[in-house]
C-alpha cells in the first residue's frame, strides 16, 4: 500500500475515533452545522502528518505522534479530561489497589504542567516548603507537560517510605530545583478552632471539607447559635478536600433558603442543590476567607455564600476547579477521561471556568497569621525512614503578619448581627 495512502488511513482512523467518542457516543452526536468543518479538520489532520511523515529531521514514530496529539486534544478541552494508551490504563488499573501515600499535594494542571493547587499541612511537601502555585515540572525522567493530570496523580502515590524525584519551579522562579521527598501517609490537622476580639468572633479552619470535618462544624455553629452572640469567621484557604455534599451541608448551615450550586452539561442530566430551611443553623455574621488554594467542593461553599449575600469573601481568587468525568473505554485497551458537566454558582457561572473572585481582594503573604512560614525551597531531601539522616533544618523564619486575616476580622468587628 503506497505511504500517502497508509497516513490518509491513519489521519481517518484517528479523526473518526475523535469524533465517534467526542461526538457520536454523546447524544445528539456531532452538531448541525459543524460537518463541514469536521472534514476541513480530517483533511488538515492528513496533510500535516504527511509533511511530519516526509520532512520531519528523523523518521517519526507515528503510533507515538497519534497518542500525542489525542493526549494533547483531551487535555486542551480541560485540564481533568485525559487520554490514557492501553498501558497507560493498565498501570493505572494496578495501581488503584496500592497504598496510597503521598507526599501531601494536591494537583491540576495549568499552562500544560501539573501545579500545586494546595499542600497539606505537616506533609513531607509542606515540610520542604512547597506552596500552592508551584510547578511540578518532571516527575522522574518525564515532563509533566506530556503526562495526562490521572498519570500525574498516580505518579505522585506510592508505598510509604517510597522515594519520589521531580523537578520543581517556584512562581518566581524559571529555573526547576530537584527534589526528592519521601512519601508518607498524610492526613489533615485536627480542625483549628479560634476566638478573637474577647470572644466575639469564632474562627474556624477545617483544613477539608470531609463528612466527619462538617459534621464537626454543624456542631460548634450550633453552640453558636444557642450562645447568640459570636460572629463567625470560616476560613477555607488551602481547602481542597471534600465532597460536594458536605460542601453543600456546609452552605446550608448558613443558608435558610436560594440556591447552592447546579451541576451542568451539554447531555448531563442537570442537578440543583438548594438550601433545605430543616438544615439551616445560624445567621451570625459571616465572614469567609479564601485564596489560590481554594478549590472544588470549598469553591461550592464560598460562591453560594457570596451569590446568596450571605458572607463576603476576603483574600484571593479561587484556583477553579469543579467538574464530572466519565471513563469511555477504547476498543484498543485505553480509555477517555471526558468531563461531562461542571459545577456553576448560584449566579450561573462555571467554577471551572471562571473560579469565585472574592467581595474584598487582598493579596496573599503566606504569614496565615496561625503558623511560621516553611523555609524557601531549593534542592533538597527530606527521609523520613527511621533512622535515616536528615539535614540541618533552616533557621525560623519570623512570623509574618496576615493581611486577610486582619481584614476578614477588620470587615467582621464592624458587621452587625441580623
Amino acid at each position: 500500500m503506497p505511504k500517502a495512502l497508509k497516513l490518509s488511513l491513519l489521519a481517518i482512523s484517528v479523526l473518526l475515533i475523535v469524533f465517534v467518542f467526542l461526538g457520536g457516543l454523546l447524544p445528539g452526536g456531532v452538531r448541525a452545522g459543524s460537518d463541514g468543518s469536521a472534514y476541513q479538520q480530517m483533511e488538515v489532520y492528513s496533510e500535516v502528518l504527511q509533511y511530519i511523515q516526509n520532512d520531519y529531521v528523523v523518521t517519526p514514530n507515528i503510533p507515538d505522534v497519534t497518542t500525542g496529539a489525542l493526549h494533547g486534544l483531551l487535555e486542551g478541552l480541560d485540564p481533568a479530561s485525559g487520554y490514557l494508551t492501553a498501558d497507560e490504563y493498565k498501570q493505572y488499573q494496578a495501581h488503584k489497589d496500592e497504598s496510597k501515600a503521598q507526599i501531601g499535594v494536591h494537583i491540576s494542571k495549568r499552562y500544560g504542567y501539573a501545579t500545586v493547587v494546595s499542600v497539606v499541612p505537616g506533609s513531607p511537601a509542606d515540610h520542604a516548603g512547597i506552596t500552592d502555585g508551584d510547578v511540578i515540572e518532571s516527575i522522574g525522567n518525564q515532563s509533566t507537560r506530556v503526562m495526562p493530570l490521572q498519570m500525574i496523580r498516580m505518579s505522585l502515590d506510592g508505598q510509604p517510605g517510597s522515594t519520589l524525584h521531580f523537578s520543581l519551579i517556584e512562581p518566581t522562579s524559571a529555573t526547576p530545583a530537584a527534589m526528592t521527598l519521601t512519601r508518607a501517609m498524610a492526613d489533615y490537622p485536627a480542625m483549628h478552632v479560634d476566638e478573637y476580639e474577647n470572644s466575639s468572633i469564632l474562627y474556624l479552619k477545617p483544613y477539608d471539607l470531609s463528612q466527619k470535618r462538617v459534621d464537626d462544624m454543624v456542631a460548634k455553629l450550633r453552640q453558636v447559635q444557642s450562645a447568640g452572640k459570636q460572629k463567625v469567621l470560616l476560613d477555607l484557604r488551602d481547602v481542597t478536600g471534600g465532597n460536594v455534599n458536605s460542601a453543600v451541608q456546609l452552605a446550608n448551615a448558613f443558608l435558610k433558603s436560594g440556591t447552592i450550586a447546579t451541576l451542568q452539561g451539554q447531555t448531563y442530566p442537570e442537578q440543583t442543590w438548594t438550601a433545605d430551611s430543616k438544615n439551616f443553623v445560624t445567621e451570625a455574621p459571616l465572614m469567609v476567607l479564601v485564596n489560590h488554594g481554594t478549590s472544588g467542593p470549598a469553591e461550592i461553599v464560598a460562591a453560594a455564600l457570596k451569590d446568596n449575600k450571605r458572607a463576603q469573601l476576603v483574600g484571593d481568587r479561587t484556583f477553579g476547579s469543579g467538574s464530572v468525568q466519565k471513563q469511555i473505554p477504547l476498543p484498543d485497551g485505553g480509555i477517555l477521561f471526558l468531563s461531562v458537566a461542571k459545577y456553576h454558582t448560584p449566579d450561573g457561572e462555571a467554577i471551572q471556568d471562571k473560579a469565585v473572585t472574592p467581595n474584598v481582594v487582598v493579596a496573599e503573604n503566606n504569614g496565615f497569621g496561625l503558623q511560621t512560614p516553611a523555609a524557601p525551597h531549593g534542592p533538597v531531601t527530606v527521609p523520613s525512614a527511621p533512622g535515616a539522616a536528615k539535614a540541618a533544618p533552616a533557621p525560623p523564619a519570623a512570623p509574618q503578619q496576615d493581611d486577610q486575616l486582619h481584614k476578614a476580622l477588620e470587615l467582621l468587628k464592624q458587621a452587625k448581627a441580623a
